[in-house]
């Protein structure tokens, strides 16, 4: 049978060279990110870089000793861009390449209704299908797997020294990454084709026959069950993105998304008839012929127009979630900002201007936080955080620190700490408990908590401390950002200038600041999206461009018998495109849906507790995304239609 199978592949090459490129891809994309993920895990900070620190285990951990690297310099911050990168285009991966085995299985309805008929058995069918899903996996997964240790060198040297990952990387062992990566790529392609298998095994060979050309009408209960548990699936996590969720909501607005796409698609044959009808109305009315027709094949096929829809879909409700998401978590960054600064000054430089800038005329107070690094521990884990001794006489005139429980009058005794709302939550801090640290001088203690403050990244550390303590663990330290607050009737502006002619300090006033802060955010979440959504928008590109090409180059016949039946080669170029166009329309419009849907509730846990927060939707980028799907569908379904009405003549209806 796996012979047959071989030859089978061999004969529909142009079947299935949609699907080779697409799990090769897929699996390039998961072996680059897995070896990347490798070399991340390798590496080993300098000797004498790093501090021991002690967990103390609990709850079936071992205590051990781990060492963290105060500056923060290691490959942690690629390690977990990779991951997300590995978890979308994993995703992607599993979600295209279900689509297009399964419809190259449905291509074959009368081939495999003819064998039916000629004396093979249901079961010989599921093995011969399979067998050929098998020699693609093999096949595609070599290939991916070997470009990807080719590509892993190119990327780690972009990756090291930067933001992400400020440490020289170097290739790790690939050998465990790529082999995760392969099997992955097997898995998702026999499960794709298992599937389409069992429904064609099952169906008899008049059936076959008589359907091969059409859809059965209805889905099966199985398929509608999955759907709705996936949607109550989807719904739950929508209910999760509510205020108080914090930094959560990144990840939630990538996985609410994936939720939602495989539960329309598993319902597309309910969805996709009513949603291509309401959207060929004006179509139709414009169109008359070509449009009806368009729509007929739309809404008559829903299994093969969820197949092509596939990709579309999800890159769109994928992409389209996450530009809005970082966009409005911007503009939070930004209102957050404006509503904790009180000072209308602020000043930045590399060495400790306090006494120069408390000198200055017109200056009443200066609130100059000393900058202190922090390893907060647990039993099992040991994490970096931002600390700052405060003057508590000063700080909260310059900036808001209303504590949300407890008081900030307690951080007048040692080894007492305030930390924000977002910390407390995300660790179950409360007024009174101990938060274990060590301190970059290698002394470890535990810090009381005296009070809750709100969060403002920009404006407060997550962790306050008195600046007699953080001297006491920080001697040198000195601070590099001064909030000023003027005396009463002291023109800003003048103050400003007052302060820029001291040497090597610069001076802005707070809304300047403030933009700057809200840019910085924006800038940084730019290139986030771009890291994180690029190879998955690449990867559906060619999914696109595959899947339609797949479609349209199996309907060779159709398109001759149309000519016999009097249509012009213009007119059935015609039907593609509004088919295509149709396609397209019907899976950005769900895609838009699940965008709408995720963005307004993003928003509204952003937002909460902050006053004039801006709302900037990226039309640009969101334009663009839809632009781009829409060109490629219709431009990969006039390709191959185009070539096929070029060599082909009427009379090969009767061949």
């Amino acid at each position: 049978m796996f012979f047959l199978s071989r030859q089978t592949v061999s004969r529909h090459r142009s079947l299935y060279a949609g699907s080779f490129v697409a799990l090769a891809v897929g699996v390039f994309l998961l072996g680059l990110a897995a070896t990347a993920t490798a070399a991340t895990i390798a590496y080993d900070a300098p000797p004498g870089s790093t501090i021991a620190v002690h967990l103390p285990g609990g709850d079936g951990t071992a205590p051990q000793t781990v060492h963290v690297n105060p500056t923060g310099e290691d490959a942690s911050g690629l390690q977990v861009v990779l991951s997300m990168v590995g978890t979308l285009s994993g995703f992607i991966t599993i979600f295209v390449i279900a689509s297009t085995f399964a419809f190259a299985v449905a291509s074959r309805r009368r081939e495999i209704g003819l064998l039916r008929l000629v004396g093979a058995t249901p079961k010989q069918i599921r093995r011969m299908i399979l067998g050929e899903a098998l020699v693609v996996a093999l096949a595609a997964c070599v290939t991916g797997a070997v470009l990807a240790q080719l590509a892993t060198p190119l990327l780690l040297a972009k990756a090291s020294y930067t933001e992400l990952a400020p440490v020289k990387l170097e290739p790790a062992s690939p050998w465990i990454a790529l082999a995760i990566a392969m099997g992955i790529g097997l898995v998702v392609a026999m499960l794709g084709a298992r599937s389409a298998a069992r429904r064609a095994g099952r169906i008899g060979a008049v059936d076959a026959l008589r359907e091969a050309s059409l859809e059965p009408p209805r889905i099966g209960p199985v398929r509608v069950i999955f759907g709705v548990l996936v949607l109550a699936g989807s719904i739950v996590l929508l209910a999760l993105i509510r205020p108080g969720t914090g930094e959560g909501v990144i990840p939630l607005a990538m996985f609410t998304p994936m939720l939602l796409v495989v539960a329309l698609t598993l319902l597309a044959p309910l969805v996709v008839p009513t949603v291509g009808r309401l959207l060929a109305v004006p179509l139709v009315a414009w169109t008359k012929v070509s449009g009806r027709l368009a729509r007929s094949n739309v809404v008559a096929a829903p299994r093969r127009t969820a197949s092509l829809a596939a990709p579309i879909l999800a890159i769109s409700a994928i992409a389209g979630s996450m530009v809005l998401t970082l966009s409005f978590a911007a503009d939070a960054s930004t209102a957050s900002i404006r509503d904790t600064l009180l000072a209308p000054i602020v000043v930045t430089g590399t060495e400790d201007l306090s006494k120069d800038i408390g000198g200055t005329p017109g200056v009443s107070s200066v609130d100059g936080a000393i900058p202190l690094t922090v390893i907060r521990t647990d039993a099992d884990s040991a994490d970096l955080e931002d600390a700052e001794g405060i003057d508590t006489a000063v700080a909260p005139h310059a900036r808001r620190l209303e504590a949300l429980s407890g008081s900030l009058s307690g951080l007048s005794g040692p080894n007492t700490v305030a930390i924000s709302k977002e910390l407390a939550g995300f660790e179950g801090y409360k007024v009174g408990s101990d938060v274990p640290v060590t301190f970059v001088d290698g002394t470890s203690t535990q810090l009381k908590v005296v009070a809750i403050v709100r969060t403002a990244l920009e404006v407060n550390a997550s962790m306050l401390v008195s600046q007699e303590f953080a001297r006491t663990h920080a001697p040198k330290a000195q601070p590099t950002r001064w909030f000023v607050l003027p005396e009463p009737g002291a023109d800003s502006g003048r103050l400003v200038d007052a302060i820029n002619t001291i040497p090597g300090a610069h001076a802005v006033p707070a809304t300047t600041w403030e933009t700057e802060q809200g840019q910085g955010v924006r800038d940084g979440n730019q290139l986030g999206l771009i890291l994180l959504l690029g190879p998955a928008a690449l990867y559906s590109a060619i999914a696109i461009v595959n899947t339609l090409l797949m479609g349209s180059l199996q309907r060779g016949r159709e398109f001759v018998t149309s000519r016999l039946l009097g249509a012009t080669p213009a007119q059935i170029r015609r039907m593609v495109l509004w088919e295509s166009t149709l396609v397209g329309a019907v899976a950005l419009t769900l895609g838009t849906v699940i965008t709408v849907t995720v963005g307004a509730l993003i928003r509204h846990a952003m937002s909460e507790g902050l006053t004039d927060v801006p709302t900037t939707v990226p039309w640009g980028t969101l334009l663009g995304i839809g632009t781009i799907c829409l060109v490629l569908t219709a431009g990969s379904a006039l390709a191959p239609t185009a070539f096929i009405l070029r060599h082909s003549h009427p009379s090969a209806a009767t061949e």
